[in-house]
């Protein structure tokens, strides 16, 4: 009947439901107060309004919605933050992951010494401490956990799903202020430090991204005796190479691509493209460093053009760019290349990936020459590229299922369908291109596969949450809001604090690593609108990926260690 669309549990009526859910939740997102939203997490609490007034999904389009949704979210996280995610431990990276492995070892301090404190059963305080980071990957791992070790002790389906159910609901009443709490440490922060935001980002970008990776162009003038008259060769050696491009070269009236054997004379004024961590040594080099006056090089280059090009064949796809030999072969110059919001030096050893822009300087005829060689055909890139995606899942799930034993641990751990495909897809996003793997996707194309995860999981948990929600609330599940508070604001507080004296971190890193330690896209999106510039999401982005994989394996250790 008509009626059972509206009423009954069946497939169509689960999916009406979800797409009801999803779609009213998305508009509530856009709704802003005082200009802060916690966006897509409305679907969740909508789930758990209609399931609480009896909306209910057919149990089976329900698990697999929540599973689904939560590997298609993980992945394609995984894939945009694979290609960097270990050169992220270079540097100052390293500082910020070790920063942010602390604020999860906090949290789980707290979370376990409220469980002795207060009595509070651990198992609830795992999706307590999920919903007070907003770690949705956590609560599903946790729960995957939870469900297989109940089966093996011979739990009826009944108490596994009335488990699960309380611990949705842990997670959701400590949701709102996982989300309020990172947004106001970084306000009482920003007072505390006296922060002063032009000052900050001035200091961002001398240190540059992820410690000195973003290119940076510098004017050198050879002003050092003892390389007059050598060439480029005898001057720059394998390791120096490997750390800087001759862009060109002014000498005099004339302007010219450099080569190998190009003899450096006095006075040459050398356009270099690197990263600001090797500033100083090749100062020591060449020479000072001259005011950078872009548009005297444009005026007077009236024969050498600057050329954007995308990076559209599959062949270019993980070769290095010394292999291309280009300047060589074509008369050109790759001087940068752009990836994923950041510009990157274009160093030899640079494996180029689908999707990369390229700056390339020369002649129009040998732009034009070069241009084919990469493809620089854009419209290739609308086409999605799915069989890599659907293969990495498939590998993801399986590795997620395989039982890891630790030494100490009565359980053996399973990354589970959150963790085996977030890894999996790290693997696929940084080793793709050098096993010749197309693992390029839009930026758009990410997002779009991201929000469907992230929508098709949030409904389904509000969706099974929503019956026993309003009971538990009632029951005594108010103290889950303060035990959620002092999960989110205890470690980050203090974290932050020696962050910024102990070891001088400037604000938009504290405000990244806070973000990316509790894995919060709503605090990420306050702290950019509030306080401008991309240099938070750069950090973000690099403790990002080592916080998911520690909050999913922090929520099951705990987890097992509860039912244990």
């Amino acid at each position: 009947m008509f009626s059972d669309l509206f009423w009954g549990t069946g497939t169509a009526h689960s999916i009406l439901l979800f797409a009801f859910v999803i779609a009213s939740g998305l508009l509530l997102g856009r709704v802003r107060i005082k200009g802060v939203s916690i966006g897509s997490t409305w679907i969740l609490f909508l789930g758990i309004l209609l399931s609480h007034f009896g909306f209910r999904s057919d149990p089976t389009v329900l698990a697999f919605m929540k599973d689904f949704g939560l590997i298609l979210f993980v992945f394609s996280i995984g894939l945009q933050v694979g290609p960097g995610f270990f050169q992220s431990f270079r540097s100052g990276g390293v500082k910020l992951n070790l920063l942010a492995v602390l604020i999860i070892a906090l949290a789980v301090v707290v979370a376990v010494g409220v469980h002795f404190i207060f009595k509070e059963d651990l198992k609830t305080m795992v999706g307590v401490m999920s919903g007070a980071v907003t770690n949705t990957p956590g609560l599903g791992a946790a729960q995957s956990t939870m469900t297989e070790m109940m089966k093996v002790a011979g739990e009826s389906e009944d108490v596994i799903a009335s488990s699960s159910s309380l611990l949705a609901s842990a997670y959701a009443v400590a949701y709102p202020m996982g989300v309020l709490g990172v947004i106001l440490v970084l306000i009482v922060l920003k007072s505390l430090f006296k922060v002063n935001l032009k000052q900050e980002q001035k200091q961002s970008a001398e240190e540059g991204s992820n410690g000195g990776t973003k290119a940076r162009r510098m004017h050198c003038e050879v002003r050092n005796p003892a390389i007059v008259g050598k060439a480029i060769r005898e001057v720059v050696d394998e390791e120096l190479s490997h750390k800087m491009v001759i862009s060109r070269v002014m000498r005099g009236d004339d302007i010219f691509i450099p080569v190998s054997d190009t003899v450096l004379e006095d006075g040459d004024k050398l356009l270099i493209v690197t990263s600001q961590q090797h500033v100083d040594s090749i100062r020591i080099v060449f020479g000072a460093e001259i005011p950078l006056h872009l548009e005297d090089w444009v005026n007077m280059d009236d024969h050498l053009l600057s050329r954007k090009l995308v990076v559209t064949k599959s062949k270019i796809n993980g070769k290095t760019i010394q292999s291309l030999n280009v300047r060589a072969i074509y008369g050109v110059q790759i001087t940068r290349v752009q990836r994923a919001g950041l510009e990157l030096p274009a160093q030899p050893d640079l494996r180029l990936q689908m999707g990369d822009t390229v700056h390339v300087v020369g002649t129009k005829e040998a732009i034009q020459e070069f241009s084919p060689v990469v493809g620089n055909n854009p419209e290739q890139l609308s086409h999605p590229n799915l069989v890599p995606i659907f293969f990495g899942i498939a590998l993801g799930v399986i590795f997620g299922s395989i039982p890891m034993a630790f030494p100490g641990i009565p359980q053996p751990i399973k990354l589970g369908l959150a963790g085996g495909p977030l890894i999996i897809a790290i693997l696929l996003g940084y080793f793709g291109p050098q096993w010749k793997i197309t693992t390029y996707t839009t930026l758009s194309a990410n997002m779009m596969i991201r929000e469907v995860g992230i929508s098709f999981f949030l409904a389904a948990v509000g969706l099974g949450a929503g019956e026993s929600f309003v009971a538990a609330l009632t029951e005594g599940g108010y103290w889950w809001i303060l035990f959620g508070t002092l999960i989110t604001i205890v470690p980050i507080f203090l974290v932050a604090l020696l962050a910024r004296y102990a070891f001088k971190l400037n604000f938009y890193q504290i405000c990244g690593l806070i973000c990316g330690a509790t894995t919060s896209p709503a605090g990420l999106a306050f702290a950019q609108d509030a306080y401008g510039t991309n240099y938070t999401s750069i950090n973000y982005a690099t403790v990002y990926p080592l916080s998911m994989f520690l909050r999913v394996l922090a929520a099951q250790l705990l987890m097992v260690f509860a039912l244990a």
